[in-house]
């Protein structure tokens, strides 16, 4: 379960820093990382504090996973881990599935530029980080 976690904590990691980026004023793939309805107009429009909360949430989230298996050796509540172990990954399954509009694999607007990268990437990886992250609460 290691290895799955030194793998959760790396697509944390990348993400926390992807929104750390738009928190600082960086447009790298912004475009795409924000949904939009049929007309290209964005559905959601963050500001530099949803970015670092998010940002800082992810970090959160990859830290986590260095600590479940004793990498970093910080001894949080245990209620704590126990929440952590099932929330996480229950948070990302429901992104996976999403609202049923514009976000998820049961979307409806499916052919923006969010839309189609949503469908091949963010969602999949949903599924995938909800996948591993049972796994690792399981065992």
């Amino acid at each position: 379960m290691t290895v799955l976690s030194l793998v959760l904590f790396l697509i944390f990691a990348t993400l926390g820093v992807i929104h750390f980026n738009w928190t600082l004023g960086g447009e790298w793939g912004i475009n795409y990382a924000l949904p939009t309805d049929r007309d290209g107009k964005r559905i959601i429009t963050p500001g530099k504090f949803d970015s670092t909360m998010v940002g800082l949430g992810l970090t959160c989230c990859g830290i986590f996973y260095l600590i479940k298996p004793g990498l970093v050796e910080i001894a949080p509540p245990a209620w704590i881990m126990v929440y952590a172990s099932w929330g996480i990954p229950s948070i990302f399954i429901f992104r996976a599935i999403g609202e049923f509009k514009y976000v998820g694999f049961f979307k409806k607007v499916k052919h923006t530029p969010f839309g189609k990268k949503d469908t091949r990437i963010y969602s999949p990886l949903c599924l995938g980080i909800a996948i591993i992250g049972f796994l690792i609460a399981l065992f």
